[in-house]
């Protein structure tokens, strides 16, 4: 299996709810279900890789204090590569609601401080030579976005190929936003979008054709997948075609980190050399068993969801 790395944003998840409505101003709640774990979006799919047992490398960055200390302890000893930063760990409020929405609170903390030094001194000590890359979370890691050329130029340099999943950008899509968007895609072999992020990415209102135009801009060889949550995953690359996977119906328990787990299923497939059809069923399955089980679990399902090739431009 080839190597995967992950590096990104890690912070510490805290979950209530489900809440409905809205508490009003002043007042205090009691809500049934709390859950305190490894979050952001390289921390989700690292979860996932080590639910799976598939081995991984996760290079992020730490605040000083206690928080910090839980996110370290929540991987394996040598399956990390950690900067330790001076302010606290980054915390996320994740508040649940009974139609499956969520509403996120999120302190700055560590994460803006991680830096494009700190980011390549660690993957230099992680094996990475033919594997993959998944450059996760940019929007969040500030300091990290100017140094993002410098990463993708070192993994190409040890025969790596790069994965792209941004996230959604706090400012929107600003014209600046979305040139730093293009610029990463366009140097990436892999890019892994939310439907509401491909679309309003390139202004196209079908997912289908967001990935279509997304992969006429990128390497040659590359493809861009798009995540559409219950309607499952579509990819478009130069090779590859098109392909269409639909998601099965399940209850819904937990959608958060839905994508990121989607991210892990889909490069774990693509790491075996499955073919790209795989890989989508492989990860609209992975995602589909993590957000309707609680405690989240990763165990493969019996029957991926069944493949069909998607008609061009639909």
């Amino acid at each position: 299996m080839q190597p995967l790395v992950v590096l990104g944003n890690v912070n510490v998840d805290l979950i209530l709810g489900p809440v409905a409505p809205w508490p009003q101003v002043g007042i205090e709640i009691f809500v049934p279900h709390d859950e305190l774990r490894v979050g952001g979006s390289a921390g989700n799919t690292a979860l996932a890789w080590a639910g799976l047992g598939v081995p991984f490398r996760l290079c992020a960055s730490r605040g000083n204090d206690s928080f910090g200390d839980f996110l370290v302890e929540a991987f394996p000893a040598g399956s990390v590569s950690w900067t330790r930063t001076d302010a606290k760990t980054t915390l996320t409020i994740g508040v649940t609601h009974p139609d499956g929405e969520r509403t996120f609170l999120t302190t700055r903390g560590h994460l803006p401080l991680y830096g494009p030094d700190e980011a390549l001194a660690a993957l230099r000590e992680v094996p990475l030579a033919g594997g993959w890359l998944l450059l996760s979370g940019a929007f969040q890691t500030e300091a990290l976005m100017p140094g993002y050329g410098r990463l993708v130029d070192y993994a190409h340099r040890v025969g790596a190929r790069v994965a792209i999943d941004p996230g959604w950008p706090p400012a929107g899509w600003t014209e600046p936003v979305r040139a730093f968007a293009q610029s990463l895609l366009a140097v990436s072999d892999c890019a892994l979008l939310s439907e509401v992020e491909a679309t309003s990415l390139t202004g196209c209102p079908s997912p289908l054709t967001a990935a279509e135009v997304i992969a006429r801009t990128m390497r040659d060889g590359a493809i861009a997948v798009v995540k559409c949550g219950p309607n499952g995953a579509v990819a478009a690359g130069k090779i590859c075609g098109t392909w269409s996977v639909p998601a099965p119906q399940v209850e819904v328990v937990d959608t958060i980190g839905a994508g990121d787990v989607f991210n892990a299923g889909f490069l774990a497939a693509i790491a075996r050399d499955e073919p790209i059809e795989t890989c989508l069923a492989d990860a609209v399955a992975l995602a589909s068993r993590a957000i309707s089980t609680s405690p989240r679990s990763y165990a493969p399902v019996a029957e991926p969801p069944p493949i069909r090739a998607a008609a061009a431009g639909r």
